[in-house]
């Protein structure tokens, strides 16, 4: 019982962070009454979902209890929960207790195939671990977003890379943007395992070091694919724009690859090619 309150405790912070985003208003509901917090009170959310308030608050607690499908479909309807977060909130409530971390060391590396597929890519692709690690690339990533195999264990994970190394500010385009997606994707896998330490030694490195990452933690955003597009400032070969598409590996479930397509922006398919045929030249 004390490890499955532990392992939702992501499921109590997102509730408590969607509830504080609405306001009585928005449900006609009495505003007069001093409110002491941001958004709708327990009670209040409890009456418009149809629960009971104590029920509701073990919820929001954390706490070992069945929901139905249906209780969370008009929670995720009452919250306003668009689709990425209606699964997240799914997943959080139904998933089983046991940990997805593993114990000790761990090396995650695309098998032959996975590779095979990225070196066939035309365009730059990247294997993710579940931690947001890139762990496999091909040539053409290498040459557009950097020498991920020069790079520290640190530094080819997303999230770090994002906010702790000085070239992502310059490189991105709408480095905030880039940042928040990357948090929010790291927000996601913390809340379906709270308790893997790897994780919890990043999240409190980043929260010590960055000020924007300290600022935005709280905020709980959840991302669970790319989505929207990728601009950057490449510097051989200027603007690009790409539309970055995720691939779950089926062989290796805790990986997922990344496809990043060019777009017809400022002749980003042709700016690639020439990166290609510069390197093919130097060869």
């Amino acid at each position: 019982m004390r490890e499955r309150v532990k392992s939702r405790a992501g499921l109590a912070d997102f509730l408590q962070s969607r509830r504080a985003r609405l306001q009585p208003e928005q449900f006609h509901l009495p505003t007069f009454q001093r409110r002491r917090t941001r958004g709708l009170r327990r009670e209040e959310l409890a009456q418009l979902v149809g629960v009971g308030v104590s029920w509701y608050t073990w919820l929001e607690q954390g706490r070992n209890i069945q929901v139905s499908d249906q209780v969370l479909e008009r929670l995720a309807s009452i919250l306003q929960l668009n689709a990425e977060e209606r699964h997240h909130l799914f997943h959080l409530a139904q998933a089983p207790a046991s940990p997805l971390y593993e114990q000790g060391e761990r090396k995650l590396a695309p098998n032959a195939a996975a590779q095979a597929i990225l070196d066939g890519y035309t365009y730059p692709a990247l294997l993710f671990d579940d931690r947001v690690n890139a762990v496999g690339w091909n040539k053409i990533a290498t040459r557009v977003f950097g020498d991920y195999a020069s790079r520290s264990e640190r530094e080819r994970n997303a999230p770090w890379f994002h906010f702790m190394h000085p070239s992502a500010r310059t490189f991105h385009v709408n480095w905030e943007r880039e940042a928040r997606r990357c948090l929010a994707s790291l927000h996601a896998r913390y809340d379906r395992d709270p308790d893997d330490p790897w994780l919890n030694a990043l999240i409190a490195e980043l929260q010590q070091a960055s000020p924007e990452f300290r600022a935005w933690w709280p905020e709980h955003e959840i991302v669970l694919g790319c989505g929207g597009l990728y601009e950057m400032n490449h510097p051989q070969i200027g603007y690009l724009v790409l539309h970055p598409t995720v691939f779950p590996m089926p062989e290796q479930p805790e990986l997922q690859m990344v496809l990043y397509t060019p777009l017809a922006q400022n002749e980003t398919v042709a700016k690639l090619q020439a990166l290609m045929n510069d390197e093919g030249r130097q060869g």
